[in-house]
């Protein structure tokens, strides 16, 4: 089983580099080999035609503002049967947009879930700021773990699949 953690974020952008924080943290860590681990920063289109590969599954990982105490995780299985919206900003990242242009340019076959991180905040309006905050930094370790355990949970899955197929 092929899976694939893409984090995404700005890291001039305070509590938005929480993804490409989390890709350096696991980059740390022995990974299984069917599991790559790749910090697409903000390179939107990088990602959408990454996604038309045939993954099996795709862990995307960023800040994710929903209104909880910072350094909240979620894990949220995207709908992607939402309207299509495919503008994209080349300096910016919105991961719905990105998975509705890679749909919109091909087929994506892999189960896509999202682990998210609540913000504590992104820096001034005009200047941003170079790191994260500290409850959001306290959350990445965890947030590894989390998404270590649903990807062994995938290829557990996987096997016990392949097993009763044969």
């Amino acid at each position: 089983m092929k899976i694939l953690i893409a984090c995404v974020g700005n890291i001039f952008l305070g509590d938005d580099g929480f993804g490409v924080e989390v890709a350096r943290a696991l980059s740390k860590r022995q990974l299984p080999e069917t599991v790559s681990v790749k910090d697409f920063g903000i390179r939107g289109f990088d990602l959408a035609y990454s996604l038309l590969d045939p993954w099996d599954g795709v862990i995307i990982v960023d800040a994710l503002p929903r209104g909880e105490a910072p350094g909240t995780l979620y894990v949220i299985e995207p709908d992607r049967s939402a309207a299509a919206d495919t503008a994209i900003n080349p300096h910016g990242m919105d991961p719905v947009r990105v998975l509705n242009l890679a749909a919109s340019m091909g087929t994506i076959s892999a189960r896509i879930l999202v682990v998210g991180c609540e913000p504590h905040d992104f820096g001034d309006e005009l200047e941003g700021r170079m790191g994260l905050s500290s409850p959001v930094q306290g959350a990445v370790e965890e947030a590894c773990n989390m998404i270590l355990q649903v990807a062994a949970t995938w290829r557990v899955n996987s096997a016990k699949l392949e097993t009763v197929e044969r």
